[in-house]
């Protein structure tokens, strides 16, 4: 099943949707999004909300890393998590959501679904079961029209074995974020010692509205030099984007070595470090 939840088109009980069908109906129906898009309207939930006797723990996305998304290709995201439930778990669901409040349209701003449903597999503990998730993430179609960079959260339901329905619509959050790119060019190449060389640059990251790479405008990134025989890198200074992306600065030539830039990310933006550019100092 795979459900991409668009906002302008759902409403709150988009993420419950899934769990509005009785079990038995699942199987047939999990092609069909559309036809989750129904029970469960009457239901008020509300940011950190949950429902049913079905609890979720330990749930990791991705790793604990951000997800880093690009403007082709496809990325697997993977997220664990347990399902404890004396009345065992039949069935369970996992979206990755955006917003405030999930019960309300202008509420939710994206949402991701899977595939296929999660596998689980039941411990030696009984009721508790080690679930896992994958989200196939399609930046060019999913993210294009659908949510944006930043704090995503995972929400979770389950029936049990006898059809009663569970959810928690924020068990865990990770950042989605653009993928960026970073250049450095130190001329002239070569150069005397003690004269000025400019390093020019330019920080770039993923557009998912147009599909290409654009200049990322007022970003500080460090300019950093390395001895040659060395593999320690020093900062020489921070220098900040034009409206365009475009890094310059001067400094001054002492010995060979190697000038990149590096931009530490930010709440919507991987980080991202040049190659190192070489200077041979004469």
């Amino acid at each position: 099943m795979r459900i991409r939840v668009a906002a302008a088109v759902v409403s709150g009980a988009v993420v419950l949707s899934a769990l509005a069908l009785p079990v038995a109906a699942q199987a047939s129906e999990r092609a069909g999004a559309s036809a989750k898009l129904s029970s469960f309207a009457s239901k008020t939930v509300r940011p950190n909300d949950s429902l049913g006797n079905t609890k979720f723990s330990q749930a990791v996305i991705n790793g604990g890393k951000d997800i880093v998304l690009g403007t082709t290709g496809t990325k697997s995201v993977t997220v664990t998590y347990t399902a404890t439930d004396q009345n065992g778990v039949a069935l369970t669901e996992a979206f990755l959501w955006q917003g405030t409040d999930s019960s309300t349209t202008a509420g939710i701003t994206g949402g991701l679904g899977t595939d296929d449903n999660p596998s689980c597999t039941e411990t030696a503990t009984q009721g508790v079961y080690h679930c896992k998730a994958v989200f196939n993430i399609h930046p060019a179609t999913d993210m294009k029209d659908n949510g944006a960079a930043g704090t995503w959260k995972l929400f979770l339901g389950a029936w049990d074995l006898y059809a009663n329905a569970s959810y928690n619509d924020d068990v865990a959050t990770a950042a989605i974020k653009k993928s960026s790119t970073l250049s450095a060019d130190a001329t002239p190449e070569p150069v005397k010692k003690g004269k000025t060389i400019t390093v020019t640059g330019k920080l770039a990251r993923a557009n998912w509205s147009t599909g290409k790479y654009a200049g990322y405008a007022s970003q500080p990134a460090k300019l950093q030099f390395r001895k040659k025989g060395s593999s320690t890198y020093t900062t020489l200074k921070t220098v900040k984007t034009s409206s365009t992306g475009v890094l310059k600065t001067t400094t001054k030539a002492t010995v060979d070595g190697y000038y990149r830039y590096v931009f530490a990310g930010t709440a919507t933006t991987a980080a991202s470090t040049a190659p190192g550019d070489f200077v041979d100092v004469r």
